[in-house]
């Protein structure tokens, strides 16, 4: 799927349907020094334990989700942010469906 036209208003939580089921991804836009990403998981969906080499902004758009970082949990709700470090173990769940934003910068 192509990023996000340029220039223009995005209207994030209207960008990404729920899916029963299922996690569902778009991506806003890349570049060689990071990418934004929308994601839609339904309940009791997730994201298991990894890492990445990049720290990694976690932003709730709508619901709630809990993020494990290092083994501690954190509850986050619509409006809530967290940063994931970089080579922590890290992984997420959906205690209620949610959408978030994930911005990585690789800079």
């Amino acid at each position: 799927m192509s990023t996000a036209e340029k220039s223009q208003v995005l209207t994030l939580n209207n960008m990404i349907a729920y899916q029963e089921g299922a996690v569902v991804s778009r991506q806003i836009t890349k570049t060689e020094a990071g990418n934004v990403t929308l994601f839609a998981f339904d309940q009791e969906q997730g994201l298991s334990e990894h890492t990445a080499p990049f720290d990694a902004l976690v932003h709730i758009l709508d619901g709630e989700a809990q993020v494990i970082i290092s083994g501690r949990a954190f509850d986050l709700k619509a409006g809530d942010a967290i940063i994931m470090p970089a080579d922590e173990p890290h992984a997420l769940k959906a205690t209620q469906k949610f959408k978030m934003l994930l911005t990585m910068i690789r800079a």
